[in-house]
């Protein structure tokens, strides 16, 4: 070792970022599904999500090319999310009526908690779901819920539980609509009605309702 080597201080190198895609796309999407509930497709900006998101617009660009496809990816995100827990229930391992109860207790413990996701489908059927249909993801995915629920049905059917005539998109609708209904309009029908949607004593009396609602419609006369 040299006395100049000896004398000179080691240099520590600068820590470099984590490269992280996934990391990002991820912040980008949360960001995006927060920005498009609060101000729809036509208020949000890239900037306002990138912003959201702690980057640049440039980069929320690099990863989805444009604001329609950014907004796709945020509907595919939503829709898989609830598809995903859907799957986990497991209904297959159930009863046919125990399966039908914990379906729509999901449901509508899953409409309750994300808010955003409401009002992504009603901005969405505003614009007559012309970006879903250019999704096959989100095709395939709600295509899955509606073969679990027939699974379901033609168990209950074959043990004479359940009416024959049930569809099952017509029973997915059914438990769906009310969910959707008492988050989307809560406000409108507590000003006109002066009807706390979302206490808890509401909660518990409408969770009810839905699965007593949906037995009856199900059960033979």
């Amino acid at each position: 070792m040299t006395s100049h080597d000896a004398a000179t201080p080691s240099k520590k190198t600068a820590p470099r970022r984590k490269n992280d895609p996934e990391g990002m796309k991820k912040r980008i999407l949360d960001a995006a599904v927060a920005e498009f509930a609060q101000a729809g497709l036509s208020g949000a900006t890239l900037d306002a999500i990138a912003e959201r998101a702690g980057t640049i617009k440039r980069m929320v660009v690099y990863y989805f090319r444009s604001k329609e496809e950014l907004y796709i990816a945020a509907l595919e995100r939503c829709y898989g999310e609830i598809r995903d827990i859907e799957t986990g229930l497991v209904l297959k391992d159930l009863p046919p009526v125990e399966a039908v109860i914990r379906l729509a207790e999901f449901t509508f413990d899953y409409h309750a908690s994300h808010t955003d996701f409401i009002r992504l489908v009603s901005i969405e059927n505003i614009h007559h779901a012309k970006h879903i249909a250019q999704s096959q993801k989100i095709k395939s995915l709600n295509r899955s819920i509606i073969n679990e629920i027939d699974a379901v049905l033609s168990r209950g059917k074959a043990e004479g539980l359940f009416r024959p005539e049930v569809d099952a998109t017509d029973l997915h609708m059914l438990m769906s609509s009310f969910c959707f209904f008492r988050v989307a309009n809560r406000y409108t029908f507590e000003t006109i009605f002066g009807r706390n949607m979302v206490s808890d004593a509401a909660r518990e009396s409408h969770r009810k309702m839905l699965v007593e609602a949906v037995l009856a419609y199900l059960r033979q006369p």
